[in-house]
């Protein structure tokens, strides 16, 4: 056993003691320390300059599965080491214990091997052996880096995906609270606190946001809760549910997801809200529904929230299959009493059963009905989509549902290829081909319009 000089040991003392100094200043939430002399606890990030594509790949299964991450930074590296008295002269730092968060470093032995290897005596090793695991250079030990590609071999990829993922977001987030940023609303610069990076990478104040955002909210405008940037208001990018939660109040999340619900429900035509005054939710067509097509049973709706079952044609409590529904009974009488002539014992018994004027009213909506439906035929063409009806006063025949954003062709009703919707017009051999434009003139509306081009 080697003797050390009292004078070496003071030396020691001074020596670890600057070294715990420079490493404090250089990595304050980095390291600390129990006592003095005692055990040093470092928490070292592991931040590569560049960031990495990270292939996890499950071990031990017999088949290769990769799963790919892209990330800047990964979990930690806990280190816990014990200074020696006759470190760094005489002795080497000893490693009481080295832990992973999610265990995602294979081989740990070849990493403490390789950090006891580094110390030379009379070196202070901390520093190199921090900067050693923060820039991720330890991988290059274990054969896992090559070219900014980490593969890591887990016997749960499952487990460790999301942890990887958690770990990322958590990261950019803190790094982005650690900067000032411009809000691209009023321009003033405020800490990433009172900021908010969307999903498309603009950065926004929290306040300008909490003050959008509640405005369309309250207003049911839902489909402009989204970023404010020009371009990304004209391309229609709406927030995420996770961005709208940390601006807004929650009883205001809950009016936005409502608003969205009833937005969906709106483009499809097979949702039908539920009937009850309370309620009020969106029912889709059951599943396997399209299979009893013309038995009655398509009508059956059953809400979910309420487990009210009702017909979706009359909107009342669900009557069967086999029953006409009220608006069809009604219909019926309606079309019965007008086959009859004025003053005949049928019509005459009828309108002592029903009440003359009850049936007059039934008979003025059916006229208005049809007329209404005789309309839209004639002058509308519907979206192929959600079937809202669309009149055209000018311009092409090419036409976007407001609604659903369905692109149509206004003549024949055909949906069209958003990416090339003027194909469908020059195609040679189909029906409007070269029908981009037409016009049709209509005598009704041509009144006085020969006058006007003799003043001309």
């Amino acid at each position: 056993m080697t003797t050390i000089d009292h004078r070496d040991l003071d030396l020691c003392t001074m020596l670890k003691s600057e070294e715990w100094e420079v490493l404090s200043s250089i990595y304050p939430d980095c390291v600390s320390r129990d006592s003095p002399n005692g055990v040093l606890k470092l928490e070292i990030p592991v931040e590569p300059q560049n960031p990495i594509n990270v292939f996890v790949t499950a071990s031990g299964t017999g088949e290769i599965q990769e799963h790919h991450l892209s990330l800047s930074s990964l979990p930690p590296v806990f280190l816990e080491v014990v200074l020696p008295p006759a470190y760094p002269l005489h002795a080497a730092p000893e490693i009481s214990s080295f832990h992973v968060s999610g265990s995602w470093i294979p081989r740990i032995g070849l990493v403490l091997e390789s950090l006891l290897e580094m110390w030379r005596p009379g070196e202070a090793i901390l520093y190199t052996w921090v900067e050693w695991i923060r820039s991720a250079e330890f991988l290059n030990s274990l054969q896992l880096m090559h070219n900014d590609v980490l593969r890591i071999p887990n016997a749960a990829p499952q487990l460790l995906l999301p942890f990887l993922t958690a770990h990322e977001s958590k990261s950019q987030s803190s790094k982005f609270n650690q900067l000032s940023h411009s809000c691209s609303v009023c321009f003033e610069t405020r800490k990433g606190s009172q900021c908010l990076q969307l999903f498309c990478g603009h950065i926004f104040c929290r306040a300008c946001l909490r003050d959008g955002w509640s405005l369309y909210i309250a207003e049911g405008d839902v489909a402009r809760v989204g970023c404010l940037s020009p371009q990304c208001v004209k391309d229609g990018q709406e927030a995420t549910e996770d961005e709208v939660r940390s601006v807004v109040t929650e009883e205001e999340v809950r009016r936005w997801k409502w608003l969205r619900e009833k937005k969906a429900s709106e483009r499809d035509p097979s949702i039908v809200l539920c009937p009850m005054s309370l309620c009020q939710t969106p029912v889709p067509k059951p599943s396997g529904a399209e299979i009893h097509d013309g038995t009655g049973w398509e009508r059956l709706r059953t809400c979910h929230a309420c487990n009210y079952s009702f017909c979706s044609f009359c909107k009342r409590t669900w009557h069967g299959p086999l029953s006409d529904c009220p608006i069809q009974i009604a219909e019926k009488l309606v079309i019965e009493y007008m086959e009859t002539t004025e003053g005949s014992p049928v019509r005459e018994t009828m309108e002592r059963r029903y009440g003359k004027k009850n049936l007059e009213r039934l008979v003025a909506k059916y006229e208005e009905d049809r007329a209404n439906r005789e309309w839209l035929e004639k002058s509308t063409m519907a979206c192929p989509s959600c079937h809202v009806h669309v009149e055209k006063s000018m311009g092409c025949n090419h036409m976007t549902c407001s609604k659903c954003k369905q692109h149509f062709c206004y003549r024949c009703g055909s949906k069209l290829n958003a990416s090339n919707p003027y194909e469908h017009f020059s195609t040679p051999g189909l029906g409007c081909y070269s029908k981009l434009f037409d016009i049709i003139w209509e005598p009704e509306r041509m009144d006085g319009f020969g006058e006007l081009i003799g003043v001309l």
